[in-house]
């Protein structure tokens, strides 16, 4: 059970409900699907993770994906709306079952969908159609939820500023909550039940890089596993100083990004400046050297634009599964202690998932999801539409 005050009172009307999160992230490696049970109670959400399942992509399916992002037809984009949402709508159906719920128990599916585009703060795009998994689970889906904050003037992202608000903050300290996804974000919240700003903002690449790199080298792997290929190299002197030279790390938040410029160009970029920079350099070496962009960035995001007293840093995603990078952070942040979010929580992999199930519930307490210090809207909005089952 996970209890966190909210910054505003929960409406006395809002009923316990069980939602199921969706989430696609950047890195393209599958579906995450929680199921959670919310209420409120003396001004208090509570949250309990009922069950978990990830349902990864057939290398077709992270190709289809990987393929549109980058170079759509008009065609492509209406088959795989519709074909995602299909596949959605299963990891829907296995995470109720592994729940052991009734589908009629559960009062409507929060899904983020895939990002094929974002370009706030003027337009973003997620596909994933929301009338086909209501159509297919019978459950009312509640979707598209970065839109509302990107039309306000905000960046539509990092969305889950308030899960980790509401749900992560630390008693009587700052804490800083740090994504490894296909792309890293930051939470920066106050002590939980405190007055403070929360902040958030995306760092730069989480495992974008990093997957990309394994992938383009060693093609039998869809990623680093465990972190075997940075271990055994070492760092390109250099190369990681010279793209931190890039415009975005030294913009100011509200910020975000995503495969708009860690796209798969980028990554054929990053390994040619490797092998000019080291010739001969191996593929354990240019994995590492992705590494420590990560880790150098989330670290120089710190120095610039995290002025709180954080007394300690929680890494979630898929990213804190990998010993290497997890290593490289640590080192990079310290003296900050930094912590896993599985080792405080629940596993790390559901937690975003778990954040748009929570903005599902506020949507249905027609309650502002995102937090405007954070993505720079102009004001508190509700977030998400709402697909009738």
């Amino acid at each position: 059970m996970i209890l966190a005050r909210p910054h505003s009172g929960v409406p006395a009307a809002a009923d316990p409900a069980v939602l199921v999160g969706l989430m696609s992230g950047t890195s393209a490696d599958g579906i995450s699907a929680a199921v959670a049970r919310f209420s409120p109670a003396d001004g208090l959400v509570h949250a309990e993770l009922l069950a978990y399942h990830a349902r990864p992509y057939t290398p077709e399916q992270r190709d289809r994906l990987l393929r549109a992002v980058e170079r759509g037809t008009a065609a492509e984009y209406c088959a795989l709306n519709f074909d995602l949402g299909a596949w959605l709508a299963d990891a829907a159906l296995d995470a109720i079952a592994a729940a052991r719920i009734p589908a009629v128990a559960v009062r409507a599916i929060a899904s983020h969908g895939h990002t094929m585009w974002h370009a706030a703060p003027h337009a973003t795009w997620q596909l994933g159609e929301a009338a086909v998994i209501a159509e297919r689970t019978g459950i009312e889906v509640v979707s598209d939820f970065r839109v509302r904050d990107v039309a306000a003037g905000g960046q539509g992202a990092p969305l889950v500023a308030i899960a980790d608000q509401l749900l992560f903050a630390a008693p009587g300290a700052w804490r800083a909550l740090q994504n490894l996804g296909g792309i890293g974000n930051v939470s920066v919240v106050p002590p939980r039940g405190a007055e403070g700003t929360v902040r958030a903002f995306d760092t730069g690449p989480g495992c974008a890089v990093l997957d990309g790199v394994t992938r383009a080298l060693v093609p039998e792997l869809p990623y680093d596993v465990n972190g075997a290929l940075a271990q055994r190299g070492s760092p390109v002197p250099g190369v990681v100083a010279e793209l931190l030279a890039e415009p975005y790390f030294a913009a100011p938040p509200p910020k975000s990004t995503g495969r708009e410029l860690f796209d798969r160009a980028y990554i054929a970029r990053f390994i040619d400046r490797c092998r000019a920079a080291r010739p001969g350099a191996s593929p354990e070496d240019i994995v590492a050297t992705a590494v420590a962009l990560t880790a150098q960035s989330i670290a120089d995001a710190y120095r610039r634009f995290v002025p709180e007293p954080v007394r300690d840093v929680v890494l979630s995603g898929g990213g804190a599964r990998n010993p290497a990078l997890v290593a490289a952070i640590t080192a990079a942040l310290a003296p900050r202690p930094v912590a896993r979010f599985d080792d405080l929580f629940f596993d790390g992999e559901a937690k975003e998932a778990v954040a748009f199930a929570l903005l599902g519930w506020l949507h249905l307490c027609g309650r502002a999801g995102n937090v405007p210090s954070a993505t720079g809207a102009r004001g508190a909005r509700v977030l998400g539409k709402r697909c009738p089952a």
